[in-house]
């Protein structure tokens, strides 16, 4: 008996994928199982083992597919906002992403101690997204161009880490996302 298409296994891959995402975004930081991921996703679990040899794998897919999805969706929403806008909306995505990473912190920390992915790509990845919205904002005059891109994610982490809510984290992105804006004359 013939084994799966390419195709299929594409799909089965993207489905878990998928599945997971929502489940561990889902569980706010309550375990979660990879049987049940795979049950969710309709395979069984040694095609989810075929994919990803461990939870660790998984989510390190999960991840780095994730964060490719946040940087390059600031290059779509500058294209389609003015720049002060596209960098505000960003911010909630981004907000989104890392809220989304709370129910994985135990495999996170284990991808990043064993050193499968250096904490420094995430933050190149992010820096660039913002830089490229910054010089977009300096460009058309909408945002302050002495502002830089690390000082901005510096300030979004810290953000991220003080909030106690999701009402709050949108205040205090408004008052970020105020103080890069150029000033009205």
């Amino acid at each position: 008996m013939p084994g799966p298409s390419r195709s299929d296994a594409r799909r089965n891959r993207e489905r878990l994928l998928e599945v997971a995402t929502a489940a561990f975004t889902s569980a706010e930081g309550q375990p979660v199982s990879l049987e049940s991921i795979a049950r969710e996703a309709g395979v069984g679990i040694g095609t989810l083992y075929r994919h990803f040899p461990n939870r660790e794998a998984l989510v390190e897919a999960i991840y780095r597919a994730e964060l490719a999805e946040v940087a390059a969706s600031a290059e779509r929403l500058v294209k389609r906002h003015p720049p002060r806008i596209a960098l505000r909306r960003w911010m909630d995505r981004y907000a989104g992403f890392v809220a989304a990473k709370r129910g994985m912190a135990e495999s996170l920390h284990a991808m990043f101690d064993s050193g499968a992915m250096q904490p420094s790509q995430t933050r190149d990845s992010i820096v660039g997204a913002v830089d490229l919205l910054l010089r977009a904002g300096a460009d058309d005059g909408s945002l302050r161009p002495d502002v830089r891109a690390d000082d901005v994610v510096s300030s979004l982490i810290g953000i991220f880490l003080a909030s106690g809510s999701p009402e709050q984290t949108g205040r205090m992105l408004d008052l970020l996302a105020a103080g890069i804006s150029a000033p009205r004359t």
